[in-house]
C-alpha cells in the first residue's frame, strides 16, 4: 500500500449469498469489529435483495454498502436488470462491475464492462473495476498483456477525471474461490502493470492515485503479506467476507 498516494478499500463480495434477515445480523456482528478503523474504506457489495437491509444495519457506522453488479442501459426492456440510476435513488455509491464470474458464467465482454462504467459513472458512483487473467494465460506468460488490454478496453473514453471515481480489482481468475493465491510478489508485479498501463493511458500522477486491490482469495491469513507490497491498495474479499471475524482481520491487517 502506499496510504500518502492513494486510499486503501477493503470490499467484502458477498456474491449469492445472505437473505435480508441474514444481512442484517451479519452487519451488526461486523460492526463492533471494524469500528474506529479508519485507515482504510470499508465497503459490502450485496445481492439486490439485501442492500436495503444492509444498508440499514450499517447506518451511522463506517462501513459502505454497494451492489454487485449494474446494466448500462437508463430504463428499457432488459428483464432482471438494475439500472445505476436505481442505484443510486436507493442510496448505493459503489458497484462491482466486469467480476470473473460475470464475464464466465453470463456473457460479459470487455464491451460490455465498459459500457456499464461509464454509465455508472455518470451517475455518480463509484466503480469496483474487476479484470485478470485465467490458468492458461498465467502459464503461457501472457498476463501481463491480458491485464494491460483489459485495462484499456474496460476504461475506453473514460476521462481523467471519471477515473478519480474508479477502483481497480487485480483478480487472477485462476484463484477465485479455489483456495489458490498468487503469491504477494505475482500479485504486486502485476498490480504493477495495470498501474504501468494507466500511465500511459492517463500520465503517472493520475495512475499514482488510482486505488488497485487485489481480489484473488485474499483472506486474514495472506491479507498482511498481500498488502504490504506497494501496488497492492486493498482487497475485493469473497468467501472471508462472510465471516464476520475473518473479514475484520483482514480490516486490521490494512491498518
Amino acid at each position: 500500500m502506499n496510504t500518502a498516494k492513494r486510499r486503501t478499500v477493503i470490499a467484502g463480495n458477498w456474491k449469492m449469498n445472505f437473505t435480508p434477515a441474514e444481512a442484517t445480523a451479519f452487519i451488526n456482528a461486523v460492526k463492533p469489529l471494524v469500528a474506529g478503523k479508519n485507515n482504510c474504506d470499508v465497503v459490502f457489495c450485496a445481492p439486490y435483495v439485501t442492500i436495503a437491509a444492509a444498508q440499514a444495519a450499517a447506518a451511522g457506522s463506517n462501513i459502505k454498502i454497494g451492489a454487485e453488479n449494474v446494466h448500462f442501459a437508463e430504463k428499457g426492456a432488459y428483464t432482471g436488470e438494475v439500472s445505476a440510476q436505481m442505484l443510486t435513488a436507493c442510496g448505493v455509491e459503489y458497484v462491482i462491475i466486469g467480476h470473473s464470474e460475470r464475464r464466465q458464467y453470463f456473457g460479459e465482454t470487455d464491451e460490455t464492462v465498459n459500457l456499464r462504467t461509464k454509465a455508472a459513472l455518470a451517475a455518480g458512483m463509484k466503480v469496483i473495476l474487476c479484470l485478470g487473467e485465467v490458468k492458461e494465460q498465467r502459464l503461457s506468460g501472457v498476463t501481463d498483456e491480458v491485464v494491460a488490454m483489459q485495462t484499456k478496453l474496460d476504461l475506453k473514453d473514460v476521462s481523467a477525471e471519471e477515473l478519480k471515481n474508479v477502483i481497480i480489482a487485480y483478480e487472477p481468475v485462476w484463484a477465485i474461490g479455489t483456495g489458490l493465491t498468487a503469491t504477494p510478489e505475482q500479485a504486486d508485479e502485476t498490480c504493477g502493470v495495470i498501474r504501468a498501463t494507466l500511465a500511459k493511458l492517463y500520465g503517472a500522477d493520475v495512475a499514482e492515485g488510482v486505488t488497485i486491490q487485489y481480489g484473488g482469495s485474499m483472506n486474514e491469513k495472506n491479507a498482511a503479506e498481500l498488502l504490504s507490497k506497494v501496488n497492492v491498495d486493498g482487497g475485493l474479499i469473497g468467501g472471508a467476507s462472510l465471516v464476520p471475524e475473518k473479514f475484520a482481520a483482514i480490516v486490521d491487517a490494512a491498518q
